[in-house]
């Protein structure tokens, strides 16, 4: 049995690239998976794939850069799985700067 099997992942950025790549690895190995990202429809395609691979998931469409729904994300993410074993902080916030020299 794996060590991520039954553990609960907070995933970010989990709609596209690396953090779906992680999730569906996580997934693989029996881990359940709270999915955060800004976009509900990558959520919900990494979900379905996380789902064909047996694992249970929850979606929750936020922008991290909101600490109001970065608290409802947790919340969220508890309310379904009752813990938070693993957290992925993939998503990033970019800011636009002019850069001199």
């Amino acid at each position: 049995m794996s060590q991520l099997h039954n553990r609960v992942a907070l995933i970010t950025g989990a709609g596209r690239g690396i953090g779906r790549a992680i999730a569906l690895a996580y997934a693989q190995e029996g881990a359940r998976l709270a999915l955060a990202a800004r976009t509900r429809r990558d959520l919900e395609q990494t979900a379905q794939a996380a789902q064909a691979l047996g694992a249970a998931t929850c979606i929750v469409p936020v922008d991290i850069s909101d600490p109001t729904q970065v608290e409802d994300l947790v919340r969220h993410t508890l309310e379904q799985f009752a813990t938070i074993d693993i957290l992925v902080n993939n998503a990033g916030i970019h800011h636009h700067t002019l850069f001199f020299y």
